[in-house]
This record gives structure tokens, sequence and C-alpha cells, in this order.
């Protein structure tokens, strides 16, 4: 049986985590962007080479070396927002896209993932939550969302979206807060997360809330339909994999349309071109913040179709309410997960396609032991994602281990 492919979300240059520091922790693929470019601008091919060149080669010594590392998967070409909100400019960013993907081809990256959440990428209210252990860990806590879309957003008609009960919560939860406190939760929500497409100031927030005002999830959904329809023949004829990420969290927020956030959402999508170039990414940790999301269904009835693993747990509290717990524990069932995936590498293996390894990285670690005292990315900080990697590495050989010992 095979293993999956091990790889580490690399932010760059100034990415406190540095390259050698992820070849030391294991992983030999880096999952990259190009975060300096602006949204919507064409990804060129001389810029590509040049980063991929830094990943795959130490130049720093005579002659150049090889640093173990390839540069696996795209994460993430951003759509820009003309697309999302079919502005009559949006064919022309379209091309761009494909422009990029055709780039991207260039130097052998296969996988590309993207996301179509408006406005917001990964959303928090807490990134430094301390745990009885004195680790820290990323949260969602609803009560201190609705009071900052409420009274620090004043966001006009958003009391009708929330019951009487939340936004009582909401009224306690504010009470209690000073104006520091304040001031991190707007930080945290809407000042840009690590991989998110932007940041914004309060007013230029309120902007662009009001840009989708009238959308709503069927509009939305044209939209992303159109899209998909444009790029992914596109990625066929190029032998890309696009890997849609879901929402996160999966509910609504800011009365923004959501349509990645349940198993059904994804077949939407999967039915608006049944191609494999139309594909997912199983974020274990976005899905999983949502009860009613089977997550080893979701990889029985789309693996053919998931083309890159984000694997985290988080532990799911009343009220849509969840913390980002230790990979192995909380509400995931990351055992039945992996032992799903490695059963979809079985039948890809069956059916002879090369992309039968499926990329995999440790998502958002706990800040822990020496790290408490560094700057580090929320969720990207060494030790914590080392800790996660190795757990879900044993997990992975444990599973598989096991199963020879039963055929033998």
């Amino acid at each position: 049986m095979t293993r999956m492919i091990e790889t580490w979300r690399w932010y760059g240059p100034n990415d406190p985590v540095s390259l050698r520091d992820i070849r030391q922790a294991g992983a030999t693929g880096i999952v990259h962007a190009l975060h300096e470019l602006p949204i919507g601008e064409v990804w060129h091919l001389d810029q590509l080479i040049e980063r991929k060149r830094t990943i795959e080669w130490d130049d720093s010594v005579h002659p150049p070396k090889p640093t173990g590392l390839k540069w696996e998967v795209v994460e993430s070409i951003p759509v820009h927002d003309s697309i999302k909100l079919a502005k009559p400019e949006r064919d022309k960013y379209i091309e761009n896209y494909i422009q990029s993907m055709r780039n991207v081809a260039a130097i052998g990256i296969k996988t590309i993932v993207y996301n179509f959440m408006p406005v917001v990428d990964w959303t928090r209210t807490n990134l430094d939550l301390e745990l009885e252990d004195g680790a820290k860990a990323l949260a969602f806590d609803i009560s201190e969302f609705i009071a900052f879309d409420l009274f620090i957003l004043n966001r006009e008609g958003a009391a009708e979206e929330y019951t009487d009960e939340e936004i009582d919560k909401a009224v306690l939860c504010y009470s209690k807060m000073t104006e520091q406190d304040k001031q991190k939760l707007q930080d945290n929500i809407i000042a840009g997360l690590p991989g998110a497409q932007e940041g914004y100031s309060l007013l230029e927030f309120k902007l662009r809330l009001k840009e989708y005002k009238h959308i709503d999830n069927k509009k939305y959904r044209e939209n992303l339909t159109y899209f998909l329809r444009k790029v992914v023949p596109v990625a066929e004829e190029l032998g890309i994999r696009l890997a849609i990420h879901p929402d996160d969290p999966p509910r609504p927020l800011f009365g923004l349309p959501r349509i990645v956030s349940t198993i059904e959402d994804f077949q939407y999508i999967l039915d608006i071109t049944n191609s494999l170039a139309n594909g997912f990414t199983l974020c274990t940790g976005s899905l999983g913040a949502r009860e009613d999301n089977n997550l080893v269904q979701f990889v029985k009835k789309f693996g053919h179709h998931i083309h890159f693993a984000h694997l985290r747990s988080v532990k799911r509290y009343a009220d849509g309410c969840f913390l980002e717990d230790a990979h192995l524990k909380g509400d995931v069932d990351m055992y039945g997960v992996v032992a799903a995936i490695l059963d979809e590498q079985l039948r890809r293996m069956a059916n002879d396609r090369h992309d039968y390894r499926i990329p995999m990285r440790a998502d958002h670690g706990h800040v822990i032991l020496d790290d408490l005292h560094k700057k580090t990315n929320p969720g990207y900080s060494a030790i914590g994602l080392l800790k996660g990697m190795a757990e879900l590495r044993g997990l992975e050989l444990g599973i598989i281990r096991s199963r020879k010992l039963k055929e033998m």
C-alpha cells in the first residue's frame, strides 16, 4: 500500500519556517503560491521558474545541490472579485487565470487549489486561545463573531439574521470586552490571515460587503458555474487538477453567499462538469466544523475528485463554536478519513491513474514549546505542525502495517 505525499505549506522567503526546517520535518512536497502578486494578475513563467528554483535547489553551495523538496501544489491562485461578482470585465480575469494555469503547468505542477469564498477567506475570532497545557490554538466563537458584526461593524440588517438568544449572548460577550479586546477581535476577523487574499480596514470591509448585497446563493452558484465552464476544459488540456477549498467555517458570515459548505454543495459543483479536472480539497477541519458533514462518507463519495487533503481536527461546541484541536483528537474521525484516503489510492492504482498518490499536509498546528516565544504565522508554527505531521504519519503507517498483517 502506498503512502500519501507529505507536504508543507510555505509562505515564501519571509516565512519564519524555512525550507530547511520543512525538510528536517520529513516533508518532501511544498505547497506554495506567489502571495506577493496582486489578485487577478498573471503569474508569469519567469516568476514561477525562479520560485521553483528557490524551493528545489540550494544555490548557496557550489555546485548547487537539490534540497530534497518539490513544489507539489499551488495553493492558491486567487479568484478575482470581478469573476465572483460577474462583472463585465470578468472574462479578462478568467483569461488571466487561464494563462497562470498554463504557466504553472509549464513548470510541472499539476494541482491548483482555489476557493470561492466572497470577501473573507478563512475566519477565526481567536488566534491564540490558551489551552490547559499552555499551548495556543485557533478558535471560532459565534458570540464573539456576532458581537463584531452587530456592535463593531454595525452591519445594516445584521440583527435580522440572528435569533434573540444569539443576540443576548453577543450583548453579554461584548459588554465584557475592553477596547483592546475589540480591536484584537476586529484584526483577527478582517486584517488578513496567512494565505488569505486580502486584509481590510473597517471601512474597506463595509464597502466590500455592499458589493455582494444582492447576490444570493443561487446567483453565486451561477457565477461559479460560469468560471468552471471556462477554466475546466483548459485544465483538462493541461493535465491540471483544480481543487476547490471548502468555506471556512462552513456557515453563513455577514450575509454573504456560502456555496461550498456541505456534501450537497460539492455534488452541485461536480454536476457542473463531471471531470477529474474539476476536483476538491478535502479540508477535514473546515468541513468537520459542521456535525452534518460525514467526512468518511465524503471521501468514499468524492474520492476520485479529491486532489489534495488538509488534515486537521476540530472540537465542536454548541451553536457553531469550535476549537482547532490536536490532529488526532477532537470530533474528526481521522482514522476513518486516512483509511478511506488510502482505499482511494488503491482504487486509483488499480485504474492506472498516474495521480494515485494524494498530497496531504498537516494543517493548523498548535503553538507549543519554543514557538511560544517566537513570532509565528497563525496556524503555521513549525513545532505544532511538526507534531501534527508526526501523528498523521504514524496513523497512516499503522493503518498500512495492520492491513498487511491481516493479509498475511
